[in-house]
């Protein structure tokens, strides 16, 4: 590893030379090709200098030990010694964690499906518990929600809900959140207090652009239906709604949450267009995967990952074995806790499986 920083480090030089050339700055393509490349390498270097740094000190300080016989300047020389390994040490793990490959899609804004699934109107109403806590986490991270798509019960759960989170590295924070998730309650309907247990299954899909998924028109067939849903006067009388079926994969998207018929299409393709994009990223984890198993739990989303126990006020994700004591809280968006945890765990699988961008 340490080969490979210095051969970083003289390839580093070379562009801050490079950069400092007239012909150069004249250049714009060149230049913004340099510039890319010396973001990804700056903090990498500026890091391998620490570690340099430290181990010069190391040096010095074992030098000034073998030279010394005074017990005041051996004992400040052992000190010295043994910060310098510490940050050495400690710079060195910090460095490995640096050149892990980051996950292209880590920047993307997010498309978040949540669906009830085992435990009816339960399901529902805990799919609508799972769709406040995400806005309310997005909020705490001052990220942008807008709902694409709604399908309400008569009580206020969801059988779907379909929204967009939009803010820098979105995708980063939601993306452990893919598969199906339990709980545990006594339901306000049960009257002998028995506890039920429902389910609600949660997709979150990276934003797709323009240049990564390029749909053909003829392959949509698109119809406006008159919306449906809970309330309003403007419900069921004008056909703003949208579906739109992608033939080749047979994808459906329906589109009513605006009153535009312009606005519904417009959200209809970022829809399908996430979801293009989410197949052919799948298509290639699943290539990798019958390689080398090693996601933490961004794949299967059949896979139960988490349970929340109402009458025990915790949550845990079966992923990692990592429980929270406060559900209430994490329900009203404190979720950074359990995501580090998943970060972290997620960190020392490539850690072990020696990845580096070097």
């Amino acid at each position: 590893m340490l080969e490979r920083l210095k051969e970083a480090e003289i390839r580093f030089d070379s562009i801050e030379e490079e950069l400092a050339k007239s012909e150069t700055l004249s250049d714009m393509e060149r230049y913004t090709a340099l510039m890319k490349e010396r973001s990804v390498l700056a903090p990498i270097i500026e890091k391998f200098r620490e570690y340099k740094k430290a181990q010069s000190d190391a040096e010095e300080a074992l030098e000034l030990l073998e030279m010394e016989s005074d017990p005041d300047m051996r004992e400040m020389a052992n000190e010295e010694l043994k910060r310098a390994k510490e940050d050495s040490e400690r710079i060195y793990e910090e460095l490995k964690i640096l050149l892990l490959p980051k996950d292209p899609m880590d920047d993307k804004n997010v498309v978040i499906e949540i669906r009830a699934g085992a435990g009816g109107e339960e399901a529902a109403l805990f799919a609508g518990v799972l769709y406040r806590m995400y806005s309310m986490y997005a909020d705490i991270k001052r990220y942008k929600t807008e709902t694409v798509s709604i399908n309400e019960t008569e009580l206020g759960g969801f059988r779907e809900i379909t929204f967009m989170v939009t803010g820098s590295g979105a995708y980063s924070r939601f993306k452990y959140e893919s598969g199906v998730h339990r709980v545990q309650r006594v339901p306000d309907t049960e009257s002998s207090g028995r506890i039920h247990t429902s389910t609600a299954t949660v997709a979150v899909l990276p934003e797709a652009e323009d240049i990564e998924i390029e749909i053909n028109q003829s392959d949509l067939e698109i119809e406006t239906i008159k919306s449906s849903g809970a309330g309003g006067q403007h419900v069921n009388k004008t056909e703003s709604a949208i579906r739109m079926l992608h033939k080749p994969t047979g994808i459906v998207i329906e589109c009513q949450d605006e009153r535009s018929q312009m606005k519904n299409r417009d959200k209809a393709m970022k829809l399908l267009r996430a979801k293009l994009y989410d197949m052919k990223t799948r298509e290639q984890h699943d290539k990798i995967a019958s390689e080398r198993k090693s996601q933490v739990g961004t794949g299967d989303r059949s896979e139960k990952i988490r349970t929340y126990n109402y009458p025990q006020s915790r949550v845990t994700d079966h992923r990692i074995g990592h429980t929270i004591h406060s559900l209430e809280s994490y329900l009203n968006g404190s979720l950074d806790d359990m995501i580090d945890a998943l970060a972290t765990a997620e960190t020392a699988e490539k850690l072990k499986s020696g990845e580096t961008i070097l």
